[in-house]
């Protein structure tokens, strides 16, 4: 595939708004979980809850949207300069040729557990006020981000459970390589809710203390909530892009994408990790590099003895001492989002030159055979691979990198 680049990036979640702070949780290897104090969840389990994020309610003229999935993208939106970035393409390119492809698991599920709380005690039915199709459904999330921005080119939500946020960029590149738009807002939001919090506890992944991705004592997931977006262009020579730090030399490209969908259970990896190695080795392939052009992986590593031996698996038969680590233990399962979410701390990865710490893990499992990080450290990183995989075996790699470091016959114009 022809490289892409990611011009401007956000991440909010539990370890910090913005890209400064989330920097700083990473170098600082300091994590956001917390104990579960969210409203009527009596579970004993650790998540990663976004502070503040039902104190400002959606902009006023998109009232109809509003719930806490929808004031979290906003949150989000705001942050680093990326609304004042979208709005600066769509003048560029024209509001029609800026697309929108998000991920989310449970959208604004939320506002129906709410509503569900208020129903009439005669006749059963759901409040006036609630608005499925602006808040519940999944496509609201794109609706909302289509509409705050005023754009009305393609939009679409992936909801391919954990590997929803990072198969947003397999859409937005199909459309670019088309012709149909000339940039995305590519990212994903997914937002804390009983119907997630007793649903994996109900499936037993919950874990009782903060997760502990590929520890010899993981005892399974910790749920967090989170926004992240890139808006993603071709590579424009001579573009400063990346909130005012790059030149064309050093900017961060999407350079490869493999999907893949074994289907092998549907809460469960294949056992032998071969839906996540098809994903590894298709993103390899697009980007035209080979296993030991990877500086770093950023392992889905969720904390559940399963989830956790099949991505091994699958990286051991590709990959010789690649350090990885899950930065799952720091802001939790951002189901979703994490796929968008982990993308950024990739691209925070290659543009301050350091490998993030696996936060919560203390004991790497000899099992596995990892270099598995277990503090952050300064180091030359010119690719990084970006795992999510998904319940239904609905996997998804992408592989970034830094312009001035693209090898493998890669083309970038």
């Amino acid at each position: 595939m022809k490289p892409l680049q990611l011009t401007h990036f956000t991440a909010t979640s539990c370890i910090g708004r913005g890209l400064d702070a989330t920097l700083r949780a990473l170098r600082e290897s300091r994590g956001g979980l917390a104990p579960c104090r969210f409203e009527r969840a009596e579970l004993e389990t650790w998540i990663g809850t976004v502070d503040g994020v039902d104190d400002t309610p959606v902009r006023a003229d998109l009232s109809a949207f509003d719930c806490r999935n929808h004031r979290l993208a906003q949150l989000g939106l705001t942050q680093d300069g990326f609304a004042e970035a979208v709005e600066s393409a769509a003048a560029r390119y024209g509001v029609a040729r800026v697309g929108v492809f998000l991920g989310t698991s449970t959208s604004g599920i939320l506002q129906t557990e709410l509503a569900y709380r208020r129903r009439d005690p005669q006749s059963g039915a759901l409040p006036a006020d609630f608005h499925y199709a602006e808040t519940h459904n999944t496509y609201s999330l794109a609706a909302f981000v289509r509409a705050y921005f005023g754009l009305v080119g393609p939009a679409a939500v992936i909801s391919s459970a954990c590997s929803s946020g990072a198969k947003a960029f397999a859409s937005a590149r199909r459309m670019i390589e088309a012709g149909l738009i000339d940039a995305a807002v590519v990212g994903g939001v997914d937002s804390l809710c009983l119907t997630t919090l007793y649903g994996f506890n109900s499936l037993e992944l919950l874990s009782s203390e903060p997760c502990k991705p590929f520890d010899i004592t993981r005892k399974g997931i910790s749920i967090g909530e989170a926004a992240a977006f890139f808006l993603l262009e071709r590579p424009r020579n001579g573009h400063r892009a990346g909130m005012g730090t790059e030149t064309s030399d050093d900017a961060i490209l999407l350079l490869g994408i493999g999907e893949s969908s074994d289907a092998h259970h549907m809460s469960s990896p294949h056992p032998e990790g071969l839906g996540a190695r098809r994903a590894i080795e298709g993103a390899l392939a697009t980007a035209g590099l080979g296993p030991a052009d990877i500086d770093y992986v950023n392992l889905h590593g969720t904390a559940t003895p399963s989830n956790d031996v099949a991505e091994s698996l699958a990286l051991n038969a590709l990959f010789d001492g690649t350090p990885a680590s899950s930065t799952k233990g720091a802001t939790g399962h951002t189901l979703g989002a994490a796929g968008a979410l982990e993308a950024v701390v990739s691209a925070l990865a290659l543009r301050h030159q350091f490998v993030p710490a696996g936060v919560g893990t203390t004991q790497p499992d000899p099992v596995l055979q990892l270099d598995y990080v277990l503090a952050s450290r300064d180091a030359r990183v010119r690719t990084v691979l970006s795992n999510s995989f998904g319940f239904g075996g609905t996997n998804c790699s992408l592989i970034l990198g830094r312009r001035n470091s693209v090898r493998g016959g890669s083309e970038t114009s």
